[in-house]
């Protein structure tokens, strides 16, 4: 009787994969909305333009489309667009009441710390 089990050979070839960066499109910035100079300027300049448009279409979805791009084009000029990445990102969670409990946590822990030191030699 023969063995019908054969030992098999293998070479794996591992190649890691470059992660390429994701490239920055600007946005926007619409927050600018709130201050007060934008906020009175861009209402006459969308009026502005609306008036100076020429409606030719009538179907609504076009209509939308062109009021649309009145819209951003307006607010690209009126506030701009960002030049970059965030630089320094914000935890949401991380606040003044998180930032007291850990100091408050690490000072315990270093009385502690030092509370079993003086045990310890006594």
């Amino acid at each position: 009787m023969t063995c019908d089990r054969k030992t098999v050979l293998c070479t794996k070839v591992h190649r890691a994969v470059k992660r390429w960066r994701k490239k920055f499109e600007p946005r926007v910035r619409v927050w600018k909305l709130k201050e007060e100079k934008t906020c009175e300027e861009y209402p006459s300049m969308v009026k502005d333009k609306v008036a100076e448009a020429e409606w030719k279409y009538f179907d609504v979805n076009e209509h939308w489309q062109q009021m649309k791009n009145i819209m951003t084009d307006t607010t690209q000029v009126t506030c701009g667009l960002s030049k970059g990445p965030c630089r320094h990102k914000e935890t949401q969670w991380w606040n003044e009441e998180i930032v007291e409990a850990v100091i408050k946590y690490a000072n315990w822990k270093k009385k502690k710390n030092r509370m079993e030191g003086v045990q310890e030699k006594s």
